[in-house]
């Protein structure tokens, strides 16, 4: 049975996502940190006997955590609840859930069909050389941040956030207002970009991470990104993140500052 998300049901349903902190972040987030409405309208739970067996996330986006018999209930809820742009969750999950759909859905513009999810702590945060300086960003470098942020979009979605999208400029802006952007530079000039998305007890997730082209191969982006994992690890136990599995260097900076591979995501774009 799917039922929305109730006061009754939402301390079970962040026990059954804290099962899988790293794949279910976003998911904790929704329910711990967005209280606007529209976020607590989108989450909804299934049941069995009683007891959650998935949580679900209707947005522009579907975040799923599942077990194999919420994935057909999820699925028929689905259908009333149409106009996502992209289907994300823990890989054996959206691969089901797919399936249960592919029939009536539209089919995705794009397939990400493995992402590493990678996990850090203290103890496995490596020893960096501070080469470059890090804090968060600050307004006067949003023209940067939001260039970074457009390109790294395009080059890992396929599409430019900044082509008839004003809510992205908008959204970059509250981001560095709420100190959740992060910048690293060297000689005066920012050489990496990162933010702060969704978190919760257990761990936040990193997002945006972006060297610009022409400054790569120089030690910059794992300098900024230990450091910056330095700080953050004194406001929370773990750090998260998921990168495509065909991006190999990205994954090969993500292990060099100590990141480890937790699970997989896969994502479908429409």
């Amino acid at each position: 049975m799917i039922e929305p998300l109730s006061r009754a049901t939402r301390e079970p349903a962040l026990r059954y996502l804290a099962r899988s902190p790293y794949l279910n972040v976003f998911l904790s987030h929704a329910l711990l940190h967005d209280p606007a409405p529209p976020a607590q309208r989108g989450i909804a739970v299934a049941l069995d006997r009683d007891a959650i067996v998935g949580v679900a996330y209707w947005g522009r986006q579907i975040a799923l955590a599942a077990e194999p018999s919420a994935i057909e209930p999820f699925a028929e809820y689905g259908r009333s609840r149409r106009g996502e742009r992209m289907i994300v969750g823990a890989r054996e999950t959206v691969r089901a859930y797919w399936n249960a759909v592919r029939d009536w859905h539209a089919p995705p513009r794009l397939v990400r069909d493995r992402q590493l999810v990678m996990v850090i702590d203290r103890t496995h945060l490596r020893r960096y050389q501070r080469r470059a300086m890090v804090r968060q960003a600050s307004m006067s470098d949003w023209s940067a941040v939001a260039d970074g942020s457009a390109e790294m979009v395009r080059q890992e979605l396929e599409y430019d956030p900044r082509r008839g999208s004003p809510e992205f400029a908008a959204g970059i802006r509250q981001m560095i207002e709420r100190k959740l952007w992060w910048v690293g530079s060297v000689d005066g000039r920012l050489c990496f970009f990162c933010n702060v998305g969704p978190w919760s007890d257990r761990t936040m997730q990193l997002q945006g991470i972006w060297t610009p082209p022409e400054l790569r191969g120089r030690g910059l982006a794992t300098a900024s990104l230990a450091a910056i994992c330095d700080r953050l690890l004194d406001v929370s136990p773990t750090l998260s993140l998921y990168v495509n599995d065909f991006n190999t260097d990205a994954i090969a900076l993500y292990r060099r500052v100590g990141f480890e591979h937790a699970g997989d995501f896969q994502t479908l774009l429409f």
